[in-house]
């Protein structure tokens, strides 16, 4: 198996599209940064975005939708364009925005992209938003415990996987600084490392379904 290391400190400086990231933040926003391939965007994911806005008491939620995944192969990933269509129809609600931040900034990996717009916004409070799915895995992204304590983080439950996920290899280490649900609010507030995993109603829509469905057909 592969484990990520740390992660090297990426410049962002020289790359004029790295200017223009489509979202504008103001000091003392509170921010959610979901991240993913979004291949194909679904409900699952306008879920677990919502869900974390409203409980968190986030004023933007931004979703980043990656390049390319680096624990996934090149042919499993629709193109960008494509992609960032796609989450644009599920994320249409007030408070959400749709970037393709990660091209722009040449930042593959979720540390980068954590600590450059950090960097570029002081004063912003920075949420990273997952759904449990993620967190089950969550050992073997770039960086891993750097990204727990450059951001707080939000875990939003998924079918199927949540109990899994709770004692992942991440969950187990960073359990001293699991915060109970009912603090979710003070969450964007907290000094990382500092995490939560939100409970409520399940959506089961995945991308893995829903790129099946699609061969299926023909699509």
């Amino acid at each position: 198996m592969w484990f990520a290391g740390p992660a090297r400190r990426l410049p962002a400086a020289g790359r004029p599209a790295a200017l223009r990231l489509g979202f504008k933040l103001a000091p003392g926003m509170k921010v959610g940064l979901f991240g993913g391939s979004f291949n194909p965007a679904h409900e699952g994911h306008a879920h677990v975005a919502e869900t974390a806005r409203r409980r968190l008491g986030l004023d933007l939620v931004v979703w980043l939708v990656s390049p390319q995944n680096p624990l996934k192969s090149n042919h499993e990933t629709a193109p960008l364009s494509e992609r960032l269509a796609g989450a644009r129809a599920f994320a249409r609600q007030n408070g959400m925005k749709v970037s393709d931040a990660e091209t722009r900034l040449g930042s593959p990996y979720t540390i980068d992209t954590i600590r450059t717009l950090k960097a570029r916004h002081p004063g912003v409070k920075f949420v990273w938003i997952m759904g449990a799915d993620s967190l089950a895995t969550f050992h073997r992204w770039r960086g891993w415990t750097q990204i727990m304590r450059e951001a707080p983080v939000a875990v939003v439950s998924r079918p199927w996987i949540s109990l899994k996920s709770r004692s992942s290899p991440a969950a187990r280490r960073f359990a001293r600084y699991r915060l109970p649900s009912s603090q979710a609010r003070t969450l964007a507030d907290r000094a990382p490392p500092a995490w939560v995993f939100l409970r409520g109603p399940l959506n089961f829509q995945s991308s893995t379904a829903l790129r099946e469905r699609m061969r299926r057909s023909g699509l």
